[in-house]
């Protein structure tokens, strides 16, 4: 296969999977993350695996530095024919000790209450959710202009489809980030370039790892709940979101979908807890 995809994010637990899997597929991988390290050790497993990958150090925040990374990317693996928006998270600053009111505490200074958020977290977690998928899509959908079978592929979450308790800024991006792909479905749609969205439920990652799992590695009391309101009873393993992936990256299987954001979350969002 002579197509690239840009991967954000790519150094990630989530994305690192995808990229493995997009180029076991024969795509060349181009690994745009922040963390250029945890990249280039993604880099290393693809290469020892025969697959073709680069990795770049990116800011998706940082529009001029994507420009820089894209001219590499196509002088190095040719033009990108699909994104993959990963990069994305929360931030403690805008994460609530409680998850419904308590009088009394909500006027305490000692602790994050919603009067209290931090105006700089929030703005920092929307932008790199919301902006860190509107701004690689300027720079690299570009490049999809009169290629066939081209498509984006955007990263949303549980909290799109029901706002967790205590990340209200991290809610608010990722039903932004599901509504935007949406919107570019149908921008693009006369150009033939398909967007998309994937939902993660629960899985684990070094961002949520301490929220879910103890010193001990049981269940927190938030991860227990969140077993409880997953019908399958478990958190999603790695590779049980590659074939959601591979299905709307691929023209000749999902060519007549787009505009659609898919939940891959063992019933989450099924379930009403009774």
């Amino acid at each position: 296969m002579n197509r690239t995809v840009v991967i954000t994010g790519a150094g990630g637990v989530l994305c690192s999977a995808f990229s493995k899997a997009m180029a076991e597929k024969g795509y060349r991988v181009a690994l745009l993350d922040l963390n250029e390290e945890a990249a280039r050790a993604v880099e290393r497993e693809i290469s020892l695996s025969g697959g073709t990958a680069r990795a770049y150090k990116c800011d998706v925040l940082d529009r001029e530095n994507l420009e820089q990374v894209r001219v590499r990317v196509n002088e190095e693996l040719g033009k990108c024919s699909i994104l993959i928006n990963g990069a994305g998270g929360n931030n403690p600053k805008c994460t609530t000790a409680h998850e419904i009111f308590e009088d009394g505490d909500e006027i305490r200074e000692d602790i994050l209450t919603f009067f209290n958020l931090d105006k700089s977290g929030f703005d920092f977690v929307f932008s790199l959710n919301l902006m860190g998928t509107l701004l690689p899509t300027q720079v690299f959908a570009k490049d999809m202009l009169n290629q066939e079978g081209c498509s984006i592929i955007n990263i949303s979450s549980m909290n799109a489809f029901r706002p967790l308790t205590r990340i209200p800024a991290y809610s608010a991006a990722k039903a932004a980030v599901s509504n935007f792909t949406q919107w570019l479905a149908v921008h693009f749609a006369n150009k033939g370039i398909r967007v998309n969205a994937i939902a993660p439920g629960f899985f684990v990652t070094h961002q949520n790892r301490s929220l879910l799992f103890d010193e001990n590695n049981n269940p927190t009391p938030r991860a227990q709940k969140i077993l409880r309101a997953t019908p399958m009873g478990r958190f999603g393993e790695q590779n049980e979101l590659i074939g959601t992936l591979l299905w709307l990256t691929d023209s000749s299987a999902s060519g007549f979908v787009t505009g659609v954001v898919v939940p891959v979350d063992g019933g989450f969002s099924a379930y009403s807890g009774v």
